[in-house]
């Protein structure tokens, strides 16, 4: 009876483990889910406490704006000459002291607005001749009808859109409008007040005329976005609109795009801007206008149909998180180690005299073990991941059922077995150096594995924790191997159908100019090799490459007429020409391309010196790409041959780039083509530029 009551109480201990196992478990899944939902809780407080200082910096912009028109429209002396005005019927001539009037009206609004900042230089040449300039911003008074009364020196004529937008507006009705791209292509915004009369009892009847605002949105707005003390790498704050299905960005982000320069579909997938303007002051985890995961919030800004949204990459506010989690696990799997040391160290007494005894101790050790080691086994078996925990020598200590899978053999028979036995050399050994360098450095590798076997291709991300050593046990490192196969490949087939949409495009544009076929292949070569030259990144190497193979694809609206004539083109065929490239930009406008392709076509006629088209950009506010490519584009032009002229020698060429450099085109640039040139092979590789055209 007594072995009966002894095994009663091994199964009852063995029992009280697993239980006390099972609840340290769920105690540590429920602490690290509840950390997590702290930690998103802690970030929806931060981000809030942000978009609401921030949505107040606009709000407060908005209201001094409309106090300055209040305040004009409120001024005695505007209302009493108003309302003298309308009871001559409209004319001037008729009213009290009408030039003195008049002239303080202009000053008036004169002094306002440059107070105010509702002012801005007129486009055009400053000087004495009969060139009417055109009017960016500035302020205006206008009676009943909308005529224009009087303005600043750069307001723009109500006629046109602002002609509509204060026809639209109810007589009695303050209004604001806007963002729209102004004449000079930054962003203005319009605003109107009526003015009532002197004596009146402010109702539609009483209105004696509105003032008119046009104000840029220039650096001063755009910067109370921006957070004072900002410490977030990825921490981004901007405003958005939704017109219908489309999202427009009304700010400068982040990439580089310019306000208003980027638009996205409002169905887009995940789309941070069209959940959070569906739902103003929400918060969640979106994907932000780069395709990345982000934690966002947004507010509506009163009185607009604008949306402020701030955002933070999820990486940077969860990873601290995310990082616990794999600690924890680790530890885990460590508590696994050190019970088998200690399986281990009880079968090694079993030789002493009391071997017995040490016997039963090492077998209800091996019950408890066993027992935990099922159920941590279960736990890990449910990931979709291979985990493994090897020793310093890079013997198995560890394995779950996905590992197993993936190795083709039992859990069982890779314990105490070396990875290259389990796994072959040429996948073990790059999990072997990482390990080494793991435990060495004490801190977490990763290491990406692309490889083809029997099975086929495979990609590997394996990333390898350390586990310190104890008394008990050595060092080791457990090893986390997820297959990104189908994400790459998918990305990398994405990339080969973009690609091929490309060249299919470039043929397009080859067969309608046959004088000129080949250009835009020559164009991506130079501008890659340029780029190449100068060190950029991939990302803006690749970007250099599809904008020159893009660039000439609005010739499909040129008529084939001026494309295949053999003469010397007219300036009216010349600006048709340079017409298409801002068409090339439009056509690819709403194709997502890893990087600014549309921004680079769209700024390729820009010069240094600020006198290009569309915008007159200069200097740095031109894209490094957009420079590149403009380089490479005058450089294929000038060295190619067409049906009526030869192309010049490289030389030539050369020194016409840099006579314009720093006047059209960028110093670095041009250096950095002749560089390529002279020093890696550019002459040998494009000699062929020269050779005559085919006959259409």
């Amino acid at each position: 009876m007594a072995p009966m009551r002894l095994n009663g109480r091994v199964a009852l201990a063995l029992l009280l483990l697993a239980a006390i196992a099972l609840a340290a478990l769920v105690t540590a899944y429920r602490f690290v889910e509840a950390e997590r939902s702290r930690e998103l809780a802690q970030w929806q407080i931060r981000l809030g406490l942000v978009a609401d200082s921030r949505a107040q910096a606009i709000d407060d912009w908005l209201a001094q704006q409309s106090g300055t028109l209040r305040g004009l429209a409120e001024n005695a002396s505007l209302q009493v000459y108003l309302t003298e005005l309308a009871l001559a019927g409209g004319d001037a001539a008729a009213t009290t002291a009408a030039d003195a009037q008049a002239e303080y009206l202009a000053t008036l609004l004169t002094a306002t607005g440059y107070r105010s900042g509702f002012s801005a230089e007129p486009l055009g040449p400053a000087v004495e001749a009969n060139v009417e300039r055109v009017g960016i911003a500035g302020l205006a008074v206008t009676d009943v009808g909308g005529r224009m009364l009087a303005g600043t020196v750069g307001m723009p004529p109500v006629i046109g859109e602002l002609a509509a937008f204060v026809a639209a507006t109810p007589p009695d009705a303050s209004r604001f409008a806007g963002p729209v791209q102004g004449p000079g292509g930054a962003p203005v915004v319009r605003l109107l007040q009526p003015v009532f009369a002197i004596q009146g009892n402010g109702t539609v009847a009483d209105v004696v005329g509105r003032v008119v605002g046009v104000r840029q949105l220039d650096a001063d707005f755009f910067a109370r976005l921006l957070q004072p003390g900002e410490v977030l790498g990825s921490g981004e704050s901007y405003l958005v609109r939704r017109v219908g299905n489309v999202i427009e960005y009304l700010s400068p982000l982040a990439d580089g795009t310019g306000a208003l320069r980027r638009r996205l579909a409002a169905d887009t997938a995940g789309l941070a801007a069209a959940q959070l303007t569906a739902a103003p002051g929400g918060f969640g985890i979106h994907r932000d206008y780069r395709g990345e995961e982000v934690l966002a919030t947004s507010r509506a800004i009163a009185g607009t149909d604008w949306y402020l949204i701030r955002k933070v990459d999820r990486e940077e506010a969860l990873g601290p998180a995310e990082s616990r989690l794999s600690t924890l696990l680790a530890v885990l799997v460590l508590v696994i180690l050190l019970l088998t040391a200690a399986v281990v160290a009880v079968w090694r007494h079993g030789t002493s005299l009391r071997a017995t005894e040490a016997a039963e101790r090492y077998r209800r050790s091996s019950e408890r073990l066993e027992a935990l080691s099922s159920f941590l086994r279960l736990v890990t078996d449910s990931q979709p991941t291979a985990i493994a925990a090897v020793d310093a020598e890079g013997r198995y200590t560890f394995a779950n059922a996905r590992a197993a899978s993936e190795a083709g053999v039992p859990v069982e028979d890779m314990l105490g077995k070396s990875l290259p036995k389990v796994l072959g050399p040429a996948w073990a050994e790059p999990l072997e150096q990482a390990t080494r360098e793991a435990i060495a450095q004490q801190r977490r590798v990763a290491r990406w594995q692309d490889q083809s076997d029997e099975r086929g291709r495979r990609i590997v991300k394996s990333e390898h924790i350390p586990l310190p050593a104890s008394a008990e046990y050595p060092a080791g490192a457990l090893i986390i191997q997820e297959d990104m196969t189908e994400l790459v490949e998918e990305r990398e087939r994405r990339a080969h159908t973009l690609r091929d949409l490309v060249n299919t495009c470039v043929s397009v544009v080859d067969q309608r100019d046959p004088h000129s076929a080949n250009h835009s292949v020559r164009v991506a070569d130079v501008a890659r090799s340029i780029a190449e030259e100068m060190q950029l990144g991939p990302r803006e190497v690749e970007t250099c490459d599809v904008a020159g193979a893009l660039l000439n694809l609005g010739k499909v609206t040129v008529p084939r007429s001026v494309l295949t004539k053999v003469a010397p083109l007219s300036e009216d065929e010349l600006a048709l020409v340079r017409q298409s490239i801002l068409t090339s930009a439009e056509l690819v406008e709403d194709v997502r391309f890893d990087g600014p392709v549309f921004e680079t076509i769209r700024q390729v006629q820009e010069r240094w010196d600020g006198s290009g088209l569309p915008q007159g950009l200069r200097g740095e506010n031109i894209l490094q790409t957009a420079r590149i490519v403009a380089v490479a584009n005058a450089f294929v032009g000038m060295v190619s041959s067409r049906a009526y002229r030869s192309g010049r020698s490289f030389d030539e060429a050369a020194r016409l780039l840099l006579h314009e450099a720093d006047l059209g085109f960028d110093r670095r640039a041009v250096v950095a083509l002749l560089s390529h040139l002279d020093n890696h092979g550019g002459r040998q590789r494009w000699h062929h530029f020269g050779a005559p055209p085919e006959a259409a």
